[in-house]
Formats: structure tokens, C-alpha cells, sequence
């Protein structure tokens, strides 16, 4: 979509260098690990319940930050942490169709994640790309990282056994899912890039919130999965702790 849009002149092609992809690969390693990790759990446990432990990212994050980098952060921060963890355990030990793989999936998702984002934070800094451009070449060379490794595990006789297998239980219809969930995908990815660019952190931090939210819900409704009481109170503790965790972390950067 991007070589499109920079070969017809829709968008301005960045300008880069040497040093810019070099300091990109870190990134793309991080971001190929975190989405196949995604995709995989998903694979295996419900939507729903894969995003309700993706929530927990801030705990990685203010973790990952403190014992790796040795950053502090004021007690606020670390006290937001508890609920967060609290409705991702008590999510978890409650799910109906728990499964190991799927959780741990989520979970290397959620500390790729971070990594990506403090690998992005320290490389990135003077560079004058625009974040759409960012994630077109973020996405581009996570494809060149993963594409070798995904013909080394998988090949082409497993894709055309799986492609089959798909197309036979779901029909022609198959492949218009794919083009959309792969257009949407990109567009969702990319337009949380350029959001970054133009609005507030705090603007942002909410609808981070709701866009979990309405994945949750939505993924639950269409497809019927089955929630007990208390699945759905440990998912809403979770989400809020995450909401909180923003806020909190947004005062403690203006202070």
C-alpha cells in the first residue's frame, strides 16, 4: 500500500539512510516477535481473551524499564500496576478455554512490545520521519526478517495444505477475509503511528482504552464466547488499571 502511495505521490517518500536502517532492525526484530506471538495465541485461546492479557503491557513496560534500564518511577505508577496484574491473573485462572500456549503467546507479545517501544525511543531520536512513513518501513522490514524463518518452519506445502484447508471450510469468501483483515490490520497499525504525531498523550491513552475495549466486546459478541461473571470482572479491572496506569503516568511526565 505505502510503494503505492510513494510511487503515485498520495504520500512523500522518506528520506533515509544507512544509519536510519540500522537502527530500525532492533525495532522490526522486536515488532515481528510481538505480532507472530499475537497471532499465535489467538490461534489458540479466544480473542477476547488474548487483548485482556495484552492489557498488562504497562507492567512489562514500568518492569522492563526499571530492572533493564534503571529507570525509576514515582509510587503512583507502580501502585496502578496492581490492578492491572490482578484482572489479567484473575482473568486468567477464570478463562474457560485457557491454554498454556496462547497465554505465553501473549505474554512474549506484550514484552516484544515494550522493547520494540524503547528500542524505537532511543533509535529514533533526530530523525525527521513522519509516522506513517515510520511504520511503512517498520512493516517492510519486519517482512524481510520474518519471511525466511516462516518458509524454514512452515513452507510452501504447509501454506498450500492450510490455504486448502481454509478455503474448504469457509469457501471462496476466504480470501476477501484475508485482504480485508490484512488492509485493516495495516491501516489500524499505521494510523496509531500517525495519531502519535497529532494528538495529545492523554487523547491517546483513552482511546487506547476504548479500542480495547470495543476489541473485547466485539470479539465476544461475534463469536459467542463464553464469559463467566467473573472472567469479565478480572478484564475490567485490567482495562481500568491500564487506563489509570495512563493517566497517572501522563501527570508524573508533566510534573
Amino acid at each position: 500500500m505505502m510503494l503505492v502511495s510513494w510511487a503515485t505521490r498520495i504520500a512523500e517518500a522518506p528520506k533515509t539512510d544507512l544509519d536510519f536502517w540500522k537502527t530500525l532492525f532492533p525495532v522490526a526484530v522486536a515488532h515481528t516477535i510481538g505480532h507472530v506471538a499475537a497471532t499465535v495465541s489467538m490461534s489458540k485461546v479466544a480473542v477476547s481473551f488474548t487483548h485482556i492479557i495484552k492489557s498488562g503491557e504497562p507492567a512489562f513496560s514500568v518492569l522492563v524499564s526499571r530492572f533493564f534500564l534503571g529507570e525509576t518511577f514515582p509510587l503512583p505508577v507502580y501502585l496502578s500496576l496492581l490492578p492491572i496484574i490482578g484482572g489479567c491473573a484473575l482473568a486468567a485462572v477464570t478463562e474457560l478455554n485457557f491454554n498454556m500456549i496462547g497465554f505465553m503467546g501473549a505474554m512474549i507479545s506484550n514484552l516484544a512490545f515494550v522493547f520494540r517501544n524503547i528500542f524505537s525511543k532511543k533509535g529514533m531520536k533526530g530523525k525527521s520521519v513522519s509516522g506513517m512513513n515510520y511504520y511503512a518501513c517498520l512493516s517492510m522490514m519486519s517482512l524481510l526478517i520474518l519471511t525466511p524463518f516462516a518458509i524454514a518452519v512452515e513452507g510452501p506445502k504447509m501454506w498450500a495444505a492450510g490455504w486448502e484447508n481454509a478455503v474448504s471450510q469457509i469457501g471462496p469468501n476466504f480470501v476477501w477475509w484475508v485482504v480485508a483483515q490484512s488492509v485493516f490490520y495495516h491501516l489500524y497499525n499505521q494510523v496509531s503511528y500517525m495519531s502519535l504525531d497529532q494528538i495529545s498523550p492523554l487523547t491517546f491513552s483513552i482511546g487506547n482504552t476504548m479500542k480495547r475495549i470495543s476489541v473485547i466486546v466485539a470479539s465476544i459478541i461475534i463469536f459467542h464466547t463464553p464469559v463467566q461473571p467473573v472472567n469479565a470482572l478480572g478484564a475490567a479491572i485490567a482495562i481500568l488499571g491500564t487506563f489509570l496506569y495512563s493517566q497517572v503516568n501522563i501527570q508524573s511526565l508533566v510534573v
